[in-house]
Formats: C-alpha cells, structure tokens, sequence
C-alpha cells in the first residue's frame, strides 16, 4: 500500500528528445505517460524535457536539467519524477541523491505498478510479481550502512553479510520459486489449450493498443462481464468465451492483454505465457482506437509486437473502434484491406464485422471426401472433432466420409483424403501449414 501511496500524488514527466525534430514525438510519448500515470491514481503536474542527442551517462538529462527538476519540485512541494524511459540502477541512485526528497521511478516501473493494481487472476499476479522482482533485483541500493550489518564497532565484527546481499539472496529465491509456479500455470494452460484444439472450434484473439475497446467489444459480443475502463491496462488476464455464429459456427473469442510502446523486455518475458493465446489463435482481431490521433502509430506497435510473438502471418481482420464518435474518419480510412469499423459501445457495425468473420472461417474451411480403411474406423469419430460430417457410407474399402474441414483438421486426416482432395491440398498455399 505504501507504493502505491507514494505514487498517488503529483508528478513530474521528464522527457528527453534526441534533436528539434524529435519534439513532436516525445510529447506524444509523454502524453502517454500522463495516462499512465492517471491509470496510476497519480496527476502529472508538469513537464521537464531536454533536448540533447545522447543520454548523460550518471543523470541521463544534463546536470543543468538535474538542477531545474530539483528545484521546480522543491518549489512546488513535489516527490516523484517519472522519466519517459528506462533508468540504470546508478542512475535512480544519483538523481535521487541530487534531488534529495524526491523519488525517481521510470516507465517500466510506473507500467509494474498498474500491473500490480490491476492483477485480478493468481497467474497475474504471480507473473507481476515476477517481472517486479526481476526489475527491482539489480536496482536495489542501499546508502552508506544503514542496510548493512557489517561494522567496526562492538558486536558487529566478524564474518557477515551486508543486509543488500541477504535481500538478493532472499529475491533469488523467490524469483526462482516464482517461475516453478509460473510453470506449472503455463502446463494447465497448455492443457486447456489442447482441449480447444480437439474442438476444433475457431480461435480469434481480440489483440490491440491498450484502451482500444478489447474487453467492451468482447462483452458486447458474449456478455463475458470482463472490467472494461477508460484506463490503460484495465484487462491484464486473458477472457475466453464462445460467440455463435450463423449457420451453427461457433467461435471461441479471448480478450488479450494490451500493447504499448516501449514495451519493457521484461514484462514481455513475464506476460508471455498471456501473450501468446495471439501467437495460438486462429484469427486476430486487431483493434484500432479511431478517435486516437497515434491510431496508426499504435497499429505499427501491435503489428511489432505479433511478429515478435510469432503471430504476424494469421488471417488479420482490422477494426477501427469508436467510430460512432468520429464518423467523418470512416471515408478515410475505407481504402485499407480487412478493415471493419464499428462501435463496441453501441454495437455500431458488428453486424459487418460478424459477417467478415464468418467469410474468413468458410475460406479457412474445405470440403473433403475421406476414407477410413476398417481397420482404422474407431478415429471416424474424431473426424466430428475437427469439423462437419455432410454424409457416411460403408464402402468395399472402408468407410467413407464428406466432411468440411477447417486447416487443422485436414493436417490431422490428411493421410485419409482421397487422391484429388490430396493434391488439392498440396497445391494449397498453406500446404506448410497442413
């Protein structure tokens, strides 16, 4: 509670652009951090940024700016500055020593405390607690002897260790247990995701921005109940639901955790095991906030992202949200390929959305005629696992089934298709795939 005592209060941005022409770009950063932080229960009470092409090696902004900031907090009886960027262990240690009563976090440590705040599930909060640990391990600083319980004086002599060694040691530990959990977590999840393989229902992953309207659209469709905020972060545990479709198809949506720039390393490791349910799906849908200026900015993030998880070469379809409160963009933007528009809030466009959804479950779809020798007839039944059984006969040389079959189901029986429905396949430009 004290942490986040300590950041409920106001602040001090500090933003550094590398020329004139990189002005732009750091405000828009920092206008994010302004969010940031709100999400963070804090308010920002100014702006400090410098403009130098490198970073100072002991400070990271100039001794003059060092001087500014502690002044201006001083003055206005200010104890945090959040800097726009990540911050070495040394560094923290000399601003706050120059600063004097003032705390310095950075952006992965303000991200940490909404994640802390946020975590609802015990594989959240063991994966916050983890990347917390692994941030705060290397930053932990003790001044003069205070931590230590090493001296020169009676009772103190002698073999020991300082109180920083025996809290890394501690951190250790629990970092290592953290992880055995994390594990076992990542095993039942695996699991679970077998199970949905053998279904052989459709996945679509609602993937984004953070606050692009994932969780309001997922509720609209399945009434899941998820938190749905005008917060950053709001969702940080992934939602699974069924939507059925038209025509008896059924598809399971899940509500992902959000993207944003200057994603720390760290969390990505931390989260990926939630990160990844895009790098399994089937489908993404990939929402794009349309009443956000940094739309496209935001989307290159999130196409970055997917790659860097292995996702970036599903079928896409692009949603632009919010678009019943900027209506005029939508001529705009209509020239891009799978692209929908919609409002999540008033269920503006969903129809249109569902009905591209479906096309692209039929396209994923064929249908197959299969033929299972009667020596193998009990996997017949697996067959209405993956798919739609249209008709069965019993054969001089097996039994015959016309099946409609998604991508893997056809990888799954793909010995069992007849010669033509065989080449078809192989001619298929995800025969990689099968």
């Amino acid at each position: 509670m004290a942490e986040h005592a300590n950041i409920a209060q106001r602040a001090i941005l500090v933003g550094i652009a590398p020329d004139q022409a990189g002005l732009a770009e750091c405000h828009v950063s920092l206008d994010e951090l302004e969010r940031l932080l709100d999400t963070a229960g804090g308010e920002a009470f100014a702006r400090l940024v410098q403009v130098r092409a490198a970073y100072n090696a002991r400070t990271c902004i100039g001794s003059g700016k060092v001087a500014e900031l502690g002044d201006l907090c001083q003055k206005e009886d200010i104890h945090l500055a959040v800097f726009d960027f990540d911050l070495s262990p040394s560094q923290i240690r000399n601003l706050e020593d120059d600063l004097g009563d003032v705390r310095v976090i950075d952006r992965s440590m303000l991200i940490l405390d909404i994640f802390a705040l946020h975590a609802t599930s015990g594989e959240g909060k063991l994966q916050v607690e983890l990347a917390q640990l692994k941030y705060t391990a290397p930053r932990l600083t003790g001044h003069g002897t205070e931590l230590s319980r090493l001296g020169g004086t009676i009772g103190t002599r002698g073999p020991g260790e300082t109180q920083l060694e025996s809290d890394r040691r501690h951190m250790k530990r629990r970092i290592d247990a953290l992880e055995a959990q994390l594990e076992e977590m990542e095993s039942t999840r695996a699991t679970m995701r077998a199970a949905r393989d053998r279904s052989g229902i459709p996945k679509v992953a609602i993937v984004g921005y953070t606050n692009a309207g994932k969780s309001t659209l997922l509720n609209y469709l399945t009434n899941a109940g998820v938190l749905s905020e005008d917060k950053l972060f709001a969702t940080l545990d992934p939602t699974t639901r069924r939507l059925e479709l038209e025509d008896g198809e059924s598809l399971l949506l899940t509500d992902t955790v959000g993207f944003i720039r200057k994603l720390p390393h760290h969390l990505i490791k931390a989260f990926r095991s939630t990160l990844e349910e895009a790098a399994y799906a089937d489908i993404l849908l990939v929402l794009i906030d349309a009443t956000d200026p940094e739309g496209e900015a935001h989307l290159a993030v999130t196409e970055q992202l997917l790659e860097e998880l292995g996702a970036g070469e599903k079928p896409i379809l692009y949603v632009f949200n919010k678009c019943d409160c900027v209506p005029e963009l939508m001529n705009a933007l209509q020239e891009r390929e799978d692209t929908v528009y919609i409002s999540a809030r008033t269920g503006y466009g969903v129809d249109s959305l569902l009905e591209r959804l479906l096309s692209i479950v039929r396209q994923e779809k064929k249908r197959v005629r299969l033929c299972f020798p009667y020596t193998e007839q009990g996997r017949v039944s697996a067959v209405y696992h993956y798919g739609t059984v249209e008709s069965i006969s019993y054969e001089e040389n097996g039994v015959v089934l016309v099946a409609v079959l998604d991508k893997r189901g056809l990888g799954q029986f793909r010995a069992y298709l007849d010669e033509q429905d065989r080449a078809l396949t192989m001619e298929d430009e995800d025969a990689d795939y099968l």
